[in-house]
Formats: C-alpha cells, structure tokens, sequence
C-alpha cells in the first residue's frame, strides 16, 4: 500500500513561492502533481519519472513550476514561483508505476491534498 502526504501548502500573496511536498512510499515510481479548483476538474500540473530523467509541465505553470525529487528521503517536491490567483486549488500529488503520464487515470495512489490560496 502506497501512502502519499502533501504538506507545504498555505496562503501567498500574487508573486509569492511556496514549495510543496510529498512524502511517502515514491520509491520506484513517477510522481506527479495534481490540482483541483472549486467548480473546476482535477487537472494535471507537472510529473517527474522515477530515475528524475523525464519530466513533464502543463503549459499553465511551465516556466513558473519546477518539480524535483529526493529518492534518498522518498519526497517529491513542487517548487512554485509567481504565483497567480487562478493558481488556488488543492494540490494532490499521485504515483505510477508509467514512465511520467499527465492521466490521472494512470496513477494509482493519492495523497489527500493540500490547500493553496493565492490572494491578488
């Protein structure tokens, strides 16, 4: 059983940072970052493979986003800079025994999320 945990999360300002992490049974898999507005369906954000060879950004956060991972301490982290208001959302990260899929179909384990606000 994979257990995921999000933390990191919190209230910016417009042109913050905030770095998320996700700890938990990684290990050999790909990592990927999901988001979720009120009203909105849970849509990919970026994804690294398990090796740190392949990555992948939806093209909303590319640029602003950068996701790496620490294998030693099984923790993936979301490094978020310039932030925007229609970033809000809950963040839920996700593994995958694919190389670096953007499906949330082809994950198979969730964290429970965890809440950023980004205030304008």
């Amino acid at each position: 059983q994979v257990q995921l945990v999000e933390s990191g999360g919190g209230l910016v300002q417009a042109g913050g940072s905030l770095t998320l992490s996700c700890a938990g049974s990684v290990g050999m898999y790909a990592v990927g970052w999901f988001r979720q507005a009120p009203g909105k369906e849970r849509e990919f954000v970026a994804v690294i493979s398990w090796s740190r060879s392949t990555t992948y950004y939806s093209d909303s956060v590319k640029g602003r986003f950068t996701i790496s991972r620490d294998n030693a301490k099984n923790t993936v982290y979301l490094q978020m800079n310039s932030l925007k208001s229609e970033d809000t959302a809950v963040y839920y990260c996700a593994t995958s025994g694919s190389l670096a899929p953007r499906i949330a179909g082809l994950y198979d384990y969730w964290g429970q999320g965890t809440q950023v606000t980004v205030s304008s």
